[in-house]
């Protein structure tokens, strides 16, 4: 078992800067992919990145390849998402999750691959 709790969302201008911080609780966190993942209103939940158990392996969604970037200190038990030149449409509420792993070989990417999820953390970009 493992809690999650995600910061750092907020109101931003279009082309700012946020930093997205997840920490992990209960368990332990370097036995675990971490992935972010975003549910803008009205629409179904996304895979925006994810990491593997040691951080070696990356995979983003095309549309934030570039802006975003993944990372995680395991001394801290803490996933980040640096988000860079932000746009209307990154506008959602960002979820962590993570994915129980045997092996540090996996960036899953499918929403059925993780166990455990945050409440979210809401990040609004105005034009």
């Amino acid at each position: 078992q493992v809690q999650l709790a995600e910061s750092g969302g907020e109101l931003v201008q279009a082309g700012g800067s946020l930093r997205l911080s997840c920490t992990a609780s209960g368990d332990t966190f370097s036995r675990y992919a971490m992935g972010w993942f975003r549910q803008a209103r009205g629409k179904e939940r996304e895979f925006v990145a994810a990491l593997s158990m040691s951080g070696g392996l990356i995979y983003y969604t095309p549309s934030v390849k570039g802006r975003f970037t993944i990372s995680r200190d395991n001394a801290k038990n803490t996933v980040y998402l640096q988000m860079a030149n932000l746009k209307p449409e990154d506008t959602a509420l960002y979820h962590c999750a993570a994915s129980p792993q045997a092996r540090d070989s996996a960036v899953p990417s499918t929403r059925s691959s993780y166990d455990y999820w945050g409440q979210g953390t809401q990040v609004t970009v105005s034009s």
